[in-house]
């Protein structure tokens, strides 16, 4: 169940994160509430998956990785954002950080 939490936490923020891009950066403040919206969702997920067990460094950890790499690849497919072999390399650096820290909890 705590899994399921932090995971609707990560889909409210990559798409809060991806309407604030819309926004044009608040410039269409029309779109704001919503950006604002989906980030207390997802924080109120996150405090749910906390205060169902997962450890706060097991899932801010996730949260945030998960978020970046899943923000680069929709920025990409939506907006035409570059995605290199470099970024491609972080990507996959986070990914194995998260693993790790994972790993170390256990």
């Amino acid at each position: 169940m705590t899994w399921l939490l932090l995971a609707g936490a990560v889909v409210f923020e990559v798409a809060a994160t991806a309407v604030l891009r819309v926004s044009d950066g608040g410039r269409r403040r029309r779109w704001l509430p919503v950006v604002a919206g989906g980030y207390l969702v997802s924080f109120g997920f996150l405090s749910f998956a906390l205060r169902a067990g997962m450890p706060v460094g097991i899932a801010y950890g996730v949260w945030s990785a998960v978020g970046i790499a899943l923000t680069a690849l929709l920025s990409r497919a939506v907006f035409g954002d570059p995605l290199t072999r470099t970024t491609a390399l972080g990507l996959a650096l986070i990914a194995a950080g998260v693993v790790l820290v994972e790993l170390g909890a256990r």
